[in-house]
């Protein structure tokens, strides 16, 4: 019996429950798409390689204990794909890029798109390496799966050549065991115990779930944990969703004074970066517990004074077994009380700036529609600078799994492409993309991808005609006769889905926005919503994230 390497390829990504891959076509990795079609992988064609690597990292945010595969081409694909695999390394999504290359028989001699893309690739991934060897890829496809889960997650990349690709293999072949599920490590007992001796002895202790909590499948430990203290919580990165949106001891508006007057501060998987001011917010004297799944983490911008290192799930509730036992009593109620006043107060007076009949449309006017439009069983994916701030100040994240956003990269033009692997994962449910109309320019293209593969997604675009984000601090800075780079046009990007065979409205009436959701998501078809708005230029720098 003979075999080529590119249906060993689909064997070993099939042994790893991969069931679907992203790709742009090309002639240096086509041998993995013949594969494909023999094991049932599904092979979902993309118009630019960067979406490729995006929709591979969204695959794994939906679909924990899974790993998104993306397979580029070689030179220009795989290229492309760089911003996409930095996107995941900097959000920590566990992914495995396969990358072509030029005959391994003609190395080093000029081959078309011949490049060092194992160096390119080595400082964003975990893992980076290529192979030579047609019946060794299985092997090595294992080896860069176990780097991307193990510890804290992230990209690996596999280059293989053209020819490895297409050798043949002759007799049978023995496919290694390929599992994706993340070891669960326990932290030492001594550190649990510091952990506990801080928190008993708190006042006013604040927990702040990140990142690693999602990749640790680790929600229920942590809202035991904080059910079980009555203890405020906030969240950021892929934490959000990991706490019910309606927890009472979930908190969004007062992160801010919560953080300047606490005495504990709680990170359970988020690091103290630029998110968090570097932690100049925290009070000196208060304490830093910190729970994270990679001990180098530890410390990170201010030194811990407790640190459980090991897997999430594990270290909370072991952390909430000793507090029972060492404080069963313990509970941090009137504290958590005391800021639900506060957060009942501004979130009042916030409700009253929602309700705006402005034209151009105020863009909290549209969020709010977004808000009483969604339900439980709504994937938002946000993709843009201004407008998704404001969203994430009115939306609710109803459950886990039920937003993405780049991460702290920030790179725009997630939308679609996070939205073809939400949509593949959850079909017959509702995935919206909150755009900006700079954000949508990057990867609109991406629609033709959705209307070839029946993917009924929607998009709405808060479209002022400005790069926002830049806009403000660029009059600011430099003053208002001074714009250069930041302005766009109201373009109708409804009407460029509409060419692809999609859906499209556009909205200038703020009432008419929850009906063009409708009408959207009714049409059945990938479909957007090109909401006119207030194109804001204050001259303040509020809210700057350039810090």
């Amino acid at each position: 019996m003979t075999t080529h390497g590119g249906k060993l390829a689909a064997r070993a990504l099939k042994e790893a429950g991969v069931e679907v891959i992203f790709t742009l076509s090309g002639g240096h990795v086509m041998a993995i798409y013949d594969g494909c079609l023999d094991e049932g992988i599904q092979v979902i064609d993309v118009r630019h390689e960067q979406a490729a690597v995006h929709a591979a990292d969204a695959w794994s945010r939906v679909n924990p204990g899974k790993i998104g595969v993306a397979v580029l081409t070689a030179g220009p694909g795989v290229t492309d794909g760089v911003t996409g695999v930095a996107n995941a390394w900097r959000a920590n999504s566990p992914i495995l890029v396969i990358g072509g290359q030029g005959p391994f028989a003609n190395l080093r001699r000029g081959s078309l798109q011949e490049m060092d893309h194992v160096s390119l690739m080595k400082p964003i991934t975990k893992w980076a390496d290529a192979c030579y060897d047609t019946k060794r890829i299985p092997e090595y496809i294992s080896i860069a799966i176990r780097h991307a889960i193990s510890g804290m997650p992230g990209p690996a990349f596999l280059e293989i050549p053209m020819d490895v690709f297409s050798g043949a293999v002759d007799g049978e072949f023995q496919m290694p065991k390929i599992s994706t599920e993340r070891p669960k490590v326990a932290p030492p007992a001594v550190d649990v115990a510091a952990a506990a001796d801080i928190i008993a002895a708190a006042k006013q202790p604040v927990l702040l779930a990140g990142t690693s909590i999602k990749w640790c499948q680790a929600a229920k430990q942590l809202n035991e944990l904080i059910d079980h203290l009555d203890m405020p919580s906030f969240v950021n990165g892929m934490g959000r969703g990991q706490i019910p949106y309606d927890s009472p001891n979930l908190f969004t508006q007062v992160r801010k004074d919560a953080m300047t007057r606490c005495d504990v501060f709680i990170l359970a998987g988020s690091v103290l970066d630029f998110r968090l001011r570097f932690g100049q917010t925290i009070p000196a004297d208060a304490k830093i517990v910190q729970f994270e799944v990679d001990g180098t983490l530890v410390g990170h911008n201010r030194s811990a004074d407790a640190a459980l290192v090991g897997d999430l799930g594990v270290s909370l509730e072991q952390l909430r077994e000793k507090l029972a036992e060492k404080s069963p009593s313990l509970k941090f109620t009137g504290w958590r009380d005391s800021l639900r006043e506060k957060e009942n107060s501004l979130a009042a007076a916030f409700e009253s700036q929602l309700n705006s009949k402005e034209v151009p449309i105020d863009p909290l006017r549209m969020c709010k529609e977004i808000r009483d439009f969604v339900d439980k069983d709504t994937i938002l994916i946000g993709d843009g600078g201004d407008i998704v701030a404001q969203a994430s100040k009115v939306v609710p994240v109803m459950r886990e799994g039920a937003w993405m956003d780049p991460g702290p990269l920030g790179t725009l033009g997630v939308g679609m492409p996070f939205a073809l692997a939400a949509q593949l994962a959850n079909p017959g449910k509702k995935v919206l993309i909150i755009y900006g109309d700079g954000s949508f320019g990057f990867n609109g293209m991406e629609y033709d991808t959705a209307v070839r593969h029946n993917l009924p997604i929607v998009g709405i675009v808060g479209n002022d005609a400005a790069w926002g984000q830049m806009l403000r601090p660029q009059v600011a800075l430099f003053g208002a006769d001074r714009k250069v780079a930041t302005l766009l046009n109201y373009t109708r990007y409804d009407k460029i889905v509409e060419a692809m065979g999609g859906h499209g409205e556009y909205v200038e009436d703020p009432d008419e926005i929850r009906p063009a959701l409708e009408r959207a998501f009714a049409s059945g078809k990938p479909a957007l919503v090109n909401v006119k708005i207030r194109q804001d230029i204050d001259t303040g720098m509020k809210g700057s994230t350039y810090v």
